[in-house]
């Protein structure tokens, strides 16, 4: 079975008879909908609705939370989730010594809770829809193939932050979180909602996440895209052939339509919506003078 140990995620536990309220209250995710044993993503926005923090939760116990987060944003996290606290009764720490490591197989997670030790926990990671995949929680020997699960999660069109976005820079529509369960829309407010809201009901998302690939290998993360000279977006994780990408689909709808190349610097490219995505490219594509 395919594993890879995440040396770069962090654990943040948030327990206490408050925690849940006090976590509905800010976080983008919808909790009511949020079962034992899956991870959810989410995130907490600024008051612009843009992303601040993104992470996968879980829950731990009857009254405890797991936000799984990067490492090198742990502690500014757990500084804001501080901050956001005030009366609540909810105790905020970040665990420590806790590995991630993420295994996948085709048909169940059942073997993936075989596999993992008596002082691990397993979740399904809920972003996944055509392929199980199980998040491991403890202890961890060995590395596995981290490269594998990039191809794994670029093939699935799963990005992440620091991968495929900055953090401050995407809303959660952008990074398809609408679309994974990342969001509650029949959920009360949270910090950015109604940034969140609007985008839904209007249908003004224009930024979407898409798998790009081409004949040969790809440029770098963070290559422009462009169509004759004008951005549309840029690649994000690359993984030989495959990428993924954040482009303006109305102007790559222009592209299409148009029978334009896109390039990634030199290299020609082609983006597609991901198999499992609802969101379809707009019937009314920009001019070239709007893009």
């Amino acid at each position: 079975m395919p594993f890879a140990l995440l040396k770069d995620r962090a654990l943040i536990s948030v327990s206490g008879p408050d925690a849940e309220h006090f976590l509905q209250n800010i976080l983008t995710t919808d909790l009511d909908t949020l079962a034992a044993g899956e991870a959810k993503p989410g995130a907490l926005l600024t008051p612009q609705g843009k992303i601040l923090f993104d992470f996968l939760i879980s829950r731990a116990g009857d009254i405890g939370f797991r936000l799984e987060c990067r490492a090198d944003i742990a502690d500014d996290f757990l500084r804001r989730l501080m901050l956001y606290r005030l009366r609540a009764k909810a105790e905020i720490a970040k665990q420590n010594q806790v590995f991630v490591t993420v295994a996948w197989d085709g048909d169940s997670n059942a073997s993936l809770s075989d596999s993992a030790g008596a002082d691990s926990t397993t979740l399904a990671d809920s972003r996944f829809r055509n392929v199980a995949v199980g998040r491991v929680y403890g202890s961890a020997a060995e590395d596995g193939d981290p490269g594998a699960w990039q191809a794994l999660r670029i093939a699935n069109g799963i990005a992440e932050s620091g991968s495929d976005y900055q953090l401050g820079d995407a809303f959660p529509h952008d990074v398809l979180l609408d679309e994974t369960g990342g969001v509650g829309f029949r959920k009360g407010c949270y910090v950015g909602q109604e940034v969140v809201s609007r985008m839904q009901h209007r249908g003004t998302a224009r930024r979407r996440v898409l798998i790009a690939s081409a004949d040969g290998s790809l440029p770098a993360s963070g290559t422009e895209l462009t169509v004759a000279g004008r951005p549309v977006g840029a690649l994000g994780s690359v993984s030989g052939k495959t990428g993924l990408a954040i482009a303006r689909i109305d102007r790559v709808k222009a592209a299409l339509d148009a029978g334009e190349k896109i390039m990634a610097g030199d290299v020609a490219v082609t983006l597609a919506i991901p198999a499992w995505a609802k969101f379809t490219f707009p019937q009314d594509a920009v001019s070239a003078e709007e893009a």
